[in-house]
């Protein structure tokens, strides 16, 4: 009986170290996956993760014309009298100015002069705009824009986004008149260029412009 028994025993032990050594030899299985296509939208996101480039850009334009590069060369001859900051939305094919839609801007309503947050402009120094004279101070500038003519408005209501001017910040109005363009804007352009006794603020899109006369000082 006791035989038996341990017959049984290296029966067992034999069997279970041929399991073992069989499973030992045994090669592993490779695993074969499909072609890995690159994660394009990943990709696309990680290089542009916070906030996508805006359709109608922000831009800035001094007087003098380009000052912060005058300043860091040192050429700087002149004090820094204004900068306007806005928004530059693009003609993209549209009709700009008008009566009533399609067009984009509306004869005898506001305008905000650009896009997206109100456009400011910025004196640095006291200057003279037609009869008024402008305390240094920033202020946001929108327009009535008509066929012939725009009102231009400077306003205290700071730091605003769209048309939200509050009419009873306005301070001061101006009317100039429309000139035709050749050749056109293909996007909404402010810029100041150098004129006797100051400077000319050009406002110009599609095939017209304003231009606002600004004065001071040398």
């Amino acid at each position: 009986m006791a035989n038996k028994d341990m017959n049984k025993q290296i029966g067992f032990f034999l069997l279970l170290t041929a399991i073992l050594t069989a499973s030992c030899n045994r090669k592993p299985e490779k695993k074969v996956f499909g072609p890995i296509q690159p994660n394009i939208q990943a990709r696309q996101e990680k290089t542009q993760p916070y906030v996508p480039v805006d359709q109608s850009p922000m831009d800035m334009s001094y007087f003098p014309v380009d000052y912060p590069i005058l300043k860091m060369n040192g050429s700087d001859t002149t004090a820094l009298v204004a900068r306007v900051a806005y928004s530059r939305p693009q003609k993209k094919g549209r009709p700009i100015f008008g009566d009533s839609l399609p067009s984009l801007v509306h004869y005898g309503k506001e305008w905000r002069l650009g896009a997206n947050e109100a456009t400011e402009i910025e004196f640095f120094r006291p200057v003279n705009i037609q009869t008024i004279t402008v305390p240094p101070g920033r202020y946001v500038m929108y327009c009535i824009p008509r066929q012939n003519e725009w009102t231009l408005i400077l306003n205290t209501n700071l730091f605003t986004w769209g048309l939200h001017m509050e009419q009873e910040k306005d301070k001061y109005r101006f009317t100039v008149p429309v000139q035709k363009q050749e050749p056109s804007s293909d996007f909404f352009t402010m810029l100041f260029e150098p004129a006797d006794h100051g400077a000319r603020l050009i406002m110009a899109w599609d095939d017209v412009k304003a231009i606002l006369p600004i004065r001071f000082d040398p």
